[in-house]
């Protein structure tokens, strides 16, 4: 199925085919799989345990191959190039938000949102700078000094926002957001990644099981044994 969300697309899978070896069999996850998605568009995947939602984002962020197809993300063939030219593409154009916010205990806030910045060619004050920007995007203007372990699961994954956002990437890749998180928390971050879409004009794909966070999104995508099943549009 191939789900044409407008004439221009900004990422685009054709035939993807990808498998895993068990043992000595290989199970199939996708079998010529499509999808386009335009630039500026707030997509949910959604789907039981094992459908591919996972595996898709992984390609999609250059982490997994496909075994054959096309993995093309603006100009870039994401499925013809190495592994370090992957990761120096995800580095420059794509934040990735995790379920568990993937921050390190020992250092503070700002010190993860500053990771990703460690990679460019900026000064320490130019860093400092847009990480005190980022995190006042995100609602967390001066808590820069907390650790992790002093912040509730919603502060927590707020900066893990801000680190993806750190960046100015074009590309926001967020696997199961709002898993962790209490309603009230969970409604904070996605109405945060709502405005980061509709205001900041950021691209969004977001694998959720939550019908509510999905309901956030601009279209929902079902996926089921590897394929597409149905699209809905947000009113």
């Amino acid at each position: 199925m191939t789900d044409s969300l407008h004439n221009a697309p900004y990422i685009t899978l054709k035939g993807l085919t990808k498998g895993f070896r068990i043992g000595t069999e290989t199970v199939p996850v996708f079998t010529g799989l499509d999808l386009t998605i335009p630039q500026g568009d707030f997509v949910a995947i959604m789907g039981p345990s094992g459908s591919g939602k996972s595996t898709l984002l992984n390609m999609l962020a250059g982490i997994e191959s496909p075994d054959a197809g096309v993995v093309q993300i603006a100009q870039a063939r994401l499925d013809r190039m190495g592994e370090s030219a992957r990761s120096a593409w995800r580095a420059h154009h794509m934040g990735i938000v995790f379920q568990f916010y993937n921050l390190l205990p020992m250092l503070t806030a700002a010190e993860n949102v500053e990771l990703p910045l460690l990679l460019k060619p900026l000064s320490a004050k130019e860093r400092h700078a847009r990480v005190e920007k980022v995190l006042e995007l995100v609602g967390l203007a001066g808590r820069g000094s907390q650790y992790p372990a002093l912040m509730s699961g919603g502060q927590q994954q707020r900066v893990g926002i801000a680190r993806a956002m750190v960046s100015d990437p074009d590309l926001l890749l967020c696997d199961e957001p709002t898993g962790d998180l209490d309603r009230a928390s969970a409604d904070a971050v996605l109405e945060m990644l709502g405005f980061l879409n509709r205001e900041l004009g950021k691209t969004i794909v977001m694998v959720t099981h939550d019908p509510q966070a999905a309901s956030h999104a601009r279209h929902t995508l079902h996926l089921d044994k590897g394929r597409f099943t149905d699209a809905r549009r947000a009113a």
